[in-house]
């Protein structure tokens, strides 16, 4: 199995384009330890040519420019993304979808809850009908007391996935924010079945489950929500009113915080933070949390990374 960090930021990116933080600021200015990262996106494969975009950033295009295992190659008009899944409707996942319409029909996996709002309050999909029959939904069944189900997807043949509903917050225009329900927000245990290899990714994970640290117990990699490092960190620098468990995201920082959760995992575990905001610290890589996260053996993913399972 073959993951490769398309995008490493949360929602704006890294600099944000309107923000004027002591981070963003200093990476406009070139200084060292601090280097740009696009929105939080991942693509995986089993062969190296066919690959499962896992949410299609805003930045989709340029990543895609950065990425030459993603490059047409097979024809005058080629992709190396073959399928799509979506771990929740946050635009900063999903807007992306626009910039791929030039490649529709193209299949879409995601739970019922996700599709409701991408017909509905971000109607992604009755708009993108009109470019070759636009998005074909996949159903990730997980709904009502359904919380788990294991799947797999053509393109991808040998990958065996779990996905688990999240604890989170469902996005700003839907109807059940503040309220989410089951299927709104995923985490995924990707497996490899000829090599074993497994990698749990929750972006998107607010407040862990037993049954989400189950899954990351299994994992060999984690690749999990790294957003804030204090819970009210925008709140500090006077550039937002909302909490990180507002957002539906968990601080790093703290005795019930991200650290916490993946110090409980085995040695073993290789630990990645992916979805860092542009005011989280561990960007400078001299900052003193950065230091924390390596004496914890926590990395941060830059985009590009890639990873072999």
């Amino acid at each position: 199995m073959q993951v490769l960090i398309l995008g490493s930021a949360a929602g704006g990116g890294f600099p944000q384009w309107n923000c004027h933080c002591p981070n963003c600021r200093d990476v406009r200015l070139g200084r060292a330890g601090l280097s740009p990262r696009t929105q939080s996106s991942i693509a995986v494969s089993m062969d190296g040519e066919r690959w499962l975009l896992c949410n299609a950033s805003p930045d989709i295009r340029a990543q895609l420019g950065a990425s030459p295992a993603l490059f047409p190659r097979r024809g005058l008009r080629d992709t190396g993304i073959a399928e799509v899944l979506l771990v929740d409707a946050q635009i900063d996942h999903v807007s992306g979808l626009l910039s791929l319409r030039e490649g529709c029909p193209l299949d879409v996996w995601c739970t019922p809850s996700v599709h409701d709002d991408l017909s509905s309050g971000f109607p992604l999909f009755p708009m993108l009908r009109h470019w070759n029959g636009g998005l074909t939904w996949r159903e990730i069944p997980l709904a009502g007391e359904r919380e788990r189900c294991t799947f797999q997807v053509p393109s991808c043949p040998g990958l065996e996935i779990t996905a688990l509903s999240l604890s989170s917050n469902a996005p700003p225009y839907s109807p059940r924010r503040g309220a989410p329900v089951t299927g709104d927000n995923l985490g995924l245990l990707l497996r490899d079945t000829l090599t074993g290899g497994t990698l749990f990714y929750g972006p998107g994970l607010g407040e862990p489950s037993e049954a989400a640290r189950e899954l990351m117990q299994q994992a060999d990699c984690v690749l999990v929500d790294g957003t804030l490092w204090h819970d009210d960190e925008m709140i500090r620098l006077g550039i937002g009113h909302a909490t990180g468990r507002d957002m539906g995201h968990l601080a790093l920082a703290g005795e019930a915080g991200m650290i916490a959760e993946l110090d409980a995992l085995p040695e073993t575990t290789r630990r990645i933070l992916i979805h860092i905001n542009n005011t989280n610290p561990v960007l400078d890589e001299a900052s003193p949390e950065r230091a924390v996260l390596e004496r914890h053996g926590i990395e941060v993913a830059h985009d590009g990374m890639q990873l072999i399972l």
